[in-house]
């Protein structure tokens, strides 16, 4: 299950909307096939583990990090292709929460004559399907809010230079998490002051998350990185119904995704963004600011993880702060997260941190 598990991480930004599944067949203790969701969401992984076992299937175990599904969407169940296989046993990590299965699948294959075993490293597997279990109870994606700052919270100096606080072995380290998300999200006045591309860069990769950026006004250049390559690089922009009709038609013409998002007050409603956002099929957001976006966020406590970088530099209170005003009055209103990983990258020190239970 282990290697299952290992197998579905491959998938994982690549095959949006569905779920980054690992599958692995064993005869007589011996593996004889393995497979993963492939780009795009399909095909699943199981059918890809049964292609590569061929006739040994038969008589086998299959281990999956999911309950197979049986439904009938743009391809057969899974759940079925199972059983079509032979398949004498069927070990799953965790449930679909999925209604069209919801442990349907269990009940198909149970029906066939398959022994199925369900919850071995159901904990893991959960952490891992975190984002497609949220866009399917709840309508929104897993949301990672990344921050590097200085050790005294700053994201760049009183001038606006924030290029480069950390390293280049935290920015490498960004850029593998930038792949491992559906996409990578940023607020109008980061897009703006950083002219970012945006992309995965420097590790091989040969796809690319979308780009969101949430601008109300729709007021971003149109000769910036990210226009240039709109028709390249997927380009979503979430913005207020009364933006510019020009800008929309504009943004609209060079590639981009338009939404149009409910206001909260005088901001977009962040809610709203990632309903719109998982309804469009993503599972997982990487946002990486800036100060106003993050802090919109926690205030709605719409942040699952956060993922901190701190560079051994002080700036001082004349830098701009990490995160904008959250209305904490009370200590025991303050977002609270528990650590769960720590370690140094390069110079920089990297802290994990998970939505407190």
């Amino acid at each position: 299950m282990a290697l299952a598990l290992s197998l579905g991480r491959r998938g994982q930004g690549r095959c949006w909307p569905n779920p980054a599944v690992g599958c692995v067949i064993v005869k007589d203790g011996v593996i004889v096939g393995r497979g993963w969701t492939q780009p795009g969401g399909r095909p699943h992984a199981e059918p890809v583990a049964l292609a590569q076992a061929g006739d040994a299937a038969r008589g086998a175990t299959a281990y999956v990090s999911l309950e197979p599904c049986s439904h009938y969407g743009k391809t057969p169940p899974c759940a079925l292709a199972l059983i079509e296989a032979g398949v004498a046993r069927v070990v799953a990590a965790i449930e679909d929460s999925d209604p069209r299965v919801s442990g349907q699948g269990f009940e198909m294959m149970r029906a066939a004559g398959i022994e199925v075993t369900t919850g071995v490293m159901a904990e893991e597997a959960a952490r891992d399907l975190a984002g497609f279990f949220l866009k399917t109870e709840q309508g929104r994606p897993f949301v990672t809010l990344k921050l590097a700052s200085s050790f005294d919270g700053r994201i760049a100096t009183g001038s606006g230079q924030s290029k480069w606080i950390t390293g280049p072995d935290a920015r490498r380290v960004v850029h593998a998490m930038r792949a491992r998300h559906d996409a990578v999200m940023v607020g109008a006045g980061t897009a703006r002051a950083d002219d970012p591309s945006l992309t995965v860069r420097d590790l091989g990769v040969e796809y690319q998350p979308v780009r969101v950026v949430v601008s109300r006004h729709l007021d971003l250049p149109l000769m910036s990185q990210l226009a240039r390559t709109a028709k390249e690089v997927p380009l979503w922009l979430c913005h207020g119904q009364g933006a510019d009709s020009e800008r929309i038609r504009a943004w609209d013409g060079i590639g981009a995704k338009l939404l149009s998002c409910n206001l909260h007050g005088v901001q977009l409603d962040p809610t709203d963004i990632l309903t719109q956002l998982g309804a469009a099929g993503l599972t997982s957001v990487f946002c990486e600011g800036g100060s106003a976006l993050a802090a919109t966020l926690l205030a709605h406590d719409l942040v699952d993880e956060l993922v901190g970088f701190t560079a051994g530099v002080t700036i001082g209170a004349e830098g701009l702060p990490a995160l904008g005003a959250l209305g904490v009055g009370r200590l025991d209103e303050a977002p609270r997260f528990q650590l769960v990983d720590s370690r140094p990258v390069g110079p920089d020190i990297l802290h994990r941190w998970r939505r407190a239970q």
